[in-house]
Formats: structure tokens, C-alpha cells, sequence
């Protein structure tokens, strides 16, 4: 027994008292206890008129106390009535179509995905072989790639055959030493791996022609033709020795113009200018040694001379890589006197150093 408040007017009585003494409501049997919020309600009622929580004691009252749904009477088949069939089961066909489709599906994105990862390694390689100038290279694409596309293939041998015949005709152009070979070559093979070295042989043979010229023409060719070749500073210093060992044309009217010059002053008994074409002093005059150029000059304005003309000049290369210049010709003393009417003839001895300046004079009379 349990002392509860009446749902219906508030008032404490016991859950056992067949009605609440204030209000005179029916108490037992009548009331439940909201399994939720604990509120007493009438057992009538579906849910806690507190919380809304289910009556479930009213639930499984009504569950005892319902009817359950007559039975519908069994229908016997008449005699001549053929038998309903029964309902098959369910097919599993359906999950099995399915389950094979999904199979399939994921068969076919597996291998799209695998040929596509497959062309794309192709592609690469191929790229990578068709550009390269290595025949293994080349041969490697053809050998790993066996079903590649016809076309890429074709490309790809079409390449290899003209590199190997590249590769023949540079064999060829090397073993002829040829200079018109080789330039035919790099003229078929302007982009050639091989146009470096082959200039550098083209270079090398006119460089031995101009060497077995040993002549300005030769080694000016040369520098003509390879103006950044590998023997340039040899052509250049080839020249340079040719100068210093054969006279030069303008050289040679250099020390003509000189000695007329020289007799021309002298003629003129002009001392100042004389000296400008005679060193300080002189190493070498009429057999005396170390004579100063005033003397020379004074010397020589005495008589008045002609040059013959017959000039014979040699070079001659020093110790300090300079020219000096050896010449002998003949002059004509010519007298103003009676007595001395009759020229004398005079050979002539001088070195001209690399200046342009006269360093030793000697004059030879010359007995006919």
C-alpha cells in the first residue's frame, strides 16, 4: 500500500482505497504511476498527461483484450477446378545479374585504366626515341614495344635506317681525308653530331696545304677561310717570319726612296737633312768604326754623286726578331773641275737598320 494524491482533486489517499474520501473518485485498480516523471494518472488514459510517456499497462490491456480477425473459411477446389499454382519463390537471378554486371564494370575501368597507363608509357618512349641520335636507343623502343602503333613504329625504323646511314657515310668521309668529301657530308648532314669535328678536319687539311705553301698567299688563304681556326697564331707568326726573311715590296721602295734621298741631300750639302736618314752614329764608315753622323755628312757633301740604280738588297732577321737590310749599288762621283771630268765610279757597302736608318756606309772606288 502506498499513500498517492488523487489525480483528480490532489488530496493524499491510499493506492488500496476504493475511492478518494474527498472528492469520491475511484482510486483502486483505477490509477497507474508514470514510469517516466513518477506523476499518478488514470489508468484510462494512453500516456502521462505530465510527460506523454506511453501507458503500457493500457497497451497490453488492450492487446489481451482485443479480438483477433475471424479466419476466412478454407475454399475446397471443386473436382473438375484445376489447382491454383503455387507462387514460386524469388528468383536470385536478379543478384547474380547484378553482382555480374558490377564484375564486369569494374573488369572494364581496370583495364581502360591499364591501356591508358600503357599508351601514355608508349608515348613517352617513343618521344624520347624518336628525338634522340643513339641507334641502341632507337632499337630499344622497337624490341620493348613490339605491338606498338603501326605508325609510331615505322617512324621510329624510318629514323634508325637514316642515322645508321649517317653513321656509314661519316665512316666514309673520315677514311677519304677528302676535303670536298667532308663538305659534301656536312652539306647533307648540316645538323650533324659530327659537324664540329668535321669542320675541325676541314681545318687541319688547308692547314697543311698552307704549311707546305710556306707562302703569304698560302697562310692569308688560310686565315681567309678559318678566321677562328685552330692555327690562326701559326699563320700569323708563318707570315710574320716570311717578312722578316724576304723583302717586301713595300720595303724595298722604303730603302730605294731612302739612299736617293740620302745622294740628294748630299748633293744638296744639306748636313740636317742628311742626318735625319743616318743613325746617331754610325758602327761602321770608310772602315772607321763608331763615326758620328756629322761627319758622315760633312764627308759627304763634298762631291756630288749619282746613283746608278743596280740596287741589291738583302734581309736579314736579328736576335730581337727585327729586320736589317744589307744593300750594295753603284754611284758616280761627278767632278765640277777640268780635272776631275771624268766621273769616277763607286761601289757602294750600307746597312739600313729595322728604323729605317743608315748604321754602316763604306764606298769602293771601282778601278775599270
Amino acid at each position: 500500500m502506498a499513500i498517492i494524491k488523487c489525480p483528480e482533486c490532489g488530496h493524499q489517499v491510499s493506492d488500496k482505497a476504493p475511492t478518494c474520501p474527498s472528492c469520491g473518485v475511484e482510486i483502486a485498480g483505477k490509477v497507474v504511476r508514470c514510469h517516466q516523471c513518477g506523476a499518478i494518472y488514470f489508468s484510462e488514459h494512453d500516456a502521462c498527461p505530465i510527460c506523454s510517456y506511453p501507458n503500457t499497462r493500457q497497451k497490453r490491456e488492450n492487446t489481451a483484450n482485443a479480438t483477433p480477425p475471424p479466419i476466412p473459411p478454407t475454399k475446397k477446389p471443386a473436382e473438375n477446378e484445376a489447382p491454383q499454382p503455387k507462387p514460386e519463390k524469388k528468383s536470385h537471378y536478379g543478384i547474380l545479374f547484378f553482382s555480374l554486371l558490377m564484375a564486369a564494370v569494374t573488369c572494364g575501368t581496370l583495364f581502360y585504366f591499364y591501356h591508358t597507363a600503357k599508351d601514355t608509357k608508349e608515348a613517352e618512349a617513343y618521344n624520347y626515341a624518336i628525338t634522340s641520335e643513339d641507334p641502341l636507343v632507337l632499337q630499344s623502343f622497337l624490341d620493348t614495344y613490339r605491338d606498338a602503333n603501326s605508325d609510331r613504329r615505322d617512324s621510329v625504323e624510318a629514323r634508325l635506317l637514316a642515322i645508321q646511314q649517317a653513321s656509314r657515310d661519316w665512316a666514309e668521309a673520315c677514311a677519304s681525308r677528302s676535303k670536298t668529301t667532308i663538305q659534301k657530308y656536312l652539306e647533307k648532314y648540316p645538323n650533324s653530331a659530327h659537324k664540329g669535328e668535321a669542320l675541325n678536319k676541314i681545318d687541319s687539311i688547308d692547314w697543311a696545304k698552307a704549311k707546305e705553301l710556306n707562302s703569304e698567299q698560302g697562310y692569308e688563304q688560310y686565315l681567309k677561310e678559318h678566321p677562328s681556326g685552330a692555327h690562326v697564331d701559326d699563320a700569323d707568326e708563318g707570315i710574320k717570319n716570311l717578312r722578316m726573311k724576304y723583302l717586301q715590296p713595300e720595303e724595298n721602295t722604303m730603302l730605294q726612296n731612302l739612299i736617293r734621298r740620302f745622294f740628294q741631300n748630299a748633293n744638296a750639302r744639306n748636313d740636317e737633312a742628311m742626318k735625319t736618314d743616318l743613325a746617331d752614329v754610325l758602327l761602321q764608315f770608310q772602315g772607321e768604326k763608331n763615326v758620328p753622323a756629322a761627319k758622315v755628312a760633312s764627308y759627304m757633301h763634298r762631291a756630288t754623286w749619282r746613283v746608278m740604280g743596280d740596287y741589291k738588297i738583302e734581309k736579314k732577321p736579328t736576335e730581337t726578331d727585327e729586320a736589317e737590310y744589307a744593300m750594295k749599288f753603284t754611284v758616280v762621283q761627278e767632278g765640277e773641275s777640268e780635272a776631275q771630268k771624268n766621273p769616277s765610279k763607286y761601289f757602294v757597302e750600307t746597312k739600313v737598320n729595322s728604323e729605317g736608318l743608315i748604321v754602316e756606309l763604306n764606298l769602293s772606288r771601282v778601278v775599270e
